[in-house]
């Protein structure tokens, strides 16, 4: 595994991806993306993969391997995926530092992509040849 990864997954995040694979035992891992939608304008995505897209960024944790979608990659550099159990809500927490806003709802976020210099790029490159 190369030294930059575009996501960090918590303990909680990695367990949670453990336990989807292991009940999902035909898919690669899972694969974090967005989509355009909500008041903010944005929505995460999260999908089983049934099949790696070649060139994909990936975080590989003991427990599973994460992807992340190519078009999602500067909406998310330095993002930390958690996951968490409340009494009102269960599901993985995106902290983001490229949001700039997000609904009342919780459920979308504005997003501003992430600065891109020549040595991240550099970087980015290595992993995805990984």
């Amino acid at each position: 595994m190369a030294g930059f990864e575009v996501i960090t997954l918590t303990e909680a995040a990695r367990e949670r991806v453990g336990d989807i694979l292991s009940a999902n035992a035909d898919s690669h891992g899972i694969r974090i993306g967005i989509k355009n939608g909500g008041c903010a304008g944005m929505e995460y995505t999260v999908e089983l993969v049934s099949e790696p897209v070649s060139g994909e960024d990936k975080v590989i944790v003991p427990e599973g391997t994460v992807y992340v979608a190519p078009q999602a990659v500067l909406f998310l550099l330095g993002t930390q995926l958690d996951y968490e159990v409340t009494k009102l809500r269960t599901g993985f927490v995106f902290n983001n530092p490229n949001v700039s806003s997000a609904c009342g709802c919780g459920e979308s976020v504005e997003l501003t992509p992430a600065e891109m210099s020549p040595e991240l790029l550099q970087e980015l490159e290595i992993n995805r040849q990984a």
